[in-house]
């Protein structure tokens, strides 16, 4: 998780990401962040996300996007 959050802090300065509620439907990323994160993400975490999974839901927070690469490494 703190690896996790160290990259939401690079994608979002200013913003807290370890509370927020809101990454995407506050516009604290934007499209092009999050294709960026997904990759990076793969690459962290050795996992695959589908097209399917990424959807605002699994990106408004840092819990949200913990659950889903726990979900990604246990398939």
């Amino acid at each position: 998780m703190e690896k996790l959050l160290e990259m939401l802090e690079d994608l979002a300065p200013g913003t807290d990401v370890a509370t927020a509620t809101d990454l995407v439907d506050g516009h604290h990323l934007d499209s092009l962040a999050i294709l960026s994160l997904v990759a990076d993400l793969e690459d962290e975490f050795d996992i695959t996300i589908p097209a399917v999974e990424i959807i605002p839901a699994n990106f408004n927070s840092a819990e949200a996007l913990w659950a889903m690469i726990t979900r990604r490494m246990e398939e």
